[in-house]
Order: C-alpha cells, then structure tokens, then sequence
C-alpha cells in the first residue's frame, strides 16, 4: 500500500483493494510479508543496482525510472516486502507449513531485468524464489510458469543461463515490452515461450498449455511450482486483447496443482504480477486463489 504511483497510473494501490475483495470470502490464512534483507535481493540482482535504486527513492513526490516505473518513498520498502513475502511463503512449503501460498504483493517483478527496472517492477521476485528454492533449500528442478499477459523479460533474462529452472510463458505477441518469441530458448533449452495472437481468446489458450506448457512440465518433473499470476489477459482488462475469461483462471490453476501434485507434492507458490481491470482483478485472484485453497486442503 505503501508504493504509490501517480493519479491515473494503472499499477495502483487499487488494485491490491480489488485484490482482498477477491480473497475476503476465501477461508485462507494470512501472514504479513516480511522485508526481505539485501541479500535476498543479489540472488539475482547486483548490489550497484540495488544501491542504484536506494538512491533514487525520493523523500517526497514520485521518481520516474522510465515512462512506466515509479517510485515514492515507499517503494523500495514495498518491493522488499514483495521479495521478502515470496521467500516466506516458499519457506513455509518447503517447510509443510502449508500445501501452496498466493503472495499478494506490489510492485510486480517479472519485467525487471538484472540491472534495469521497467515494466511498473524493481526486483525480479519470482526469479529470486526460484534462486532461493536451488540455493537455501537444495532443490534441483523448479519450474516457473509465467500466464501474465506481459512477456516476463526480466524473468527471462535473469534465468537465461540458469540449467535447473524451466521458464515457460504465455503472452500476447506483439505486446509490450516486445520479447518472448518462440526462439528465445535459454542457454541450456531451460526456456519456453509461447506468444498468443490478439484476440484468440480461452480455446487458443487452453490449447497452448494443453499442446506445449503442460507436457514440458511433465517431463521435467519440477520439485516446485513458482507462478507469475498476471490477470491481464482477461477480457476485461484495458491493456490487452488476449480475452481470457475468469474460469480460465480456475482450469489453469487446476491443472498446474495437478503436476505439482504429480512431480512436486503439491507444492505451488503464486505471487501478483499484472491485472488492471480492477472487477476483473477482484475475480480472477478470487478464481485463483480459491483453487489453490481447495487443493491445499
């Protein structure tokens, strides 16, 4: 609540409003997100960009680091709360203290690249869970699955040479930030994309995960599930077209759950990435989120 971006901006406090909205009926528990230390964040970011970043932060007002990121004096704190909450809630699954979490955070994270943020993110969040999973809990095979909208470049570009996690997106091509074609594999063949068309809808999407997503992750047998839970591409939502309806949200989450059951006992941790259409936001983390608690039981 802290990150405040200006008035007309689309990644706003709102938007976590439409989201406890979405989760107020759900008998889900809640824990506060911690604030992540610095260490955390070089997992995958170097200490000039973080230092970078610490001095950019204003006292008062907002800060543009390009045309779309913002900060204001609770930016830096917000976002290490955003990495901090990611890490708590995979600790807690590896740990048993839960079958799968929903990270409710913001700034999202999945465009920011190793030494630049763009895209409204600062930290790559889910790409340090992923670090965190290999690195303090000894996992070999993890995978994230990225369904914003938005191409997750940053995650991307923080994963490229990483061997022991598979990426795999859908996305809207041609849409910002313009990266995420079907070629770009990763160093070692850990990356997968696959673009949708405007305007394709559910049934081109539940082909692709049908077809491509879900028989990679089958194969690769990931020891965890990290998700990029973007709701851009509802119907809805003003900055796209991939027309996604909110029950498709509920069939991927299912489906997800079922490799995690298959592969990585149940263990799933889903963190906000994008949603702007706030009626549409509110329903899709509700669809989501409900899943996750139905099959965490």
């Amino acid at each position: 609540m802290t990150h405040v971006t200006p008035p007309g901006h689309p990644e706003c406090v709102d938007r976590l409003h439409a989201v406890e909205r979405g989760l107020a009926a759900l008998p889900v528990t809640r824990e506060e997100a911690p604030l992540a230390a610095a260490d955390e964040v070089l997992r995958c970011h170097p200490s000039a960009y973080l230092a970078k970043v610490r001095r950019a932060v204003p006292t008062t007002g907002w800060v543009a680091l390009d045309g779309d990121t913002i900060l204001s004096p609770g930016s830096l704190n917000a976002a290490l709360r955003a990495v901090g909450g990611i890490a708590a809630a995979v600790d807690a699954v590896m740990a048993g203290q839960a079958q799968n979490a929903f990270v409710a955070a913001r700034p999202p994270g999945h465009h920011a690249e190793t030494e630049t943020a763009m895209g409204f993110c600062l930290f790559g969040t889910v790409a340090i869970a992923a670090k965190r999973l290999l690195d303090h809990h000894g996992l070999s095979r993890v995978a994230i699955v990225d369904f914003d909208v938005h191409h997750g470049n940053g995650t991307q570009d923080l994963l490229w040479d990483e061997p022991r996690i598979l990426f795999a997106s859908t996305h809207q091509m041609p849409l910002y930030p313009g990266t995420g074609s079907a070629s770009e594999c990763g160093a070692h063949g850990n990356i997968l994309n696959h673009p949708l068309r405007p305007e394709t809808g559910s049934a081109a999407m539940r082909a692709a995960y049908d077809t491509h997503i879900l028989p990679a992750l089958e194969a690769y047998a990931p020891e965890f599930i990290l998700i990029s839970a973007g709701f851009d591409a509802h119907e809805d939502d003003p900055l796209a077209a991939l027309n996604w309806k909110t029950e498709d949200y509920a069939w991927l989450t299912h489906r997800l759950c079922d490799i995690a059951d298959a592969h990585a006992h149940g263990r799933i941790v889903s963190t906000l990435e994008g949603g702007y259409d706030l009626p549409a936001l509110q329903a899709s983390v509700a669809a989501h989120v409900g899943v996750l608690e139905e099959r965490g039981r």
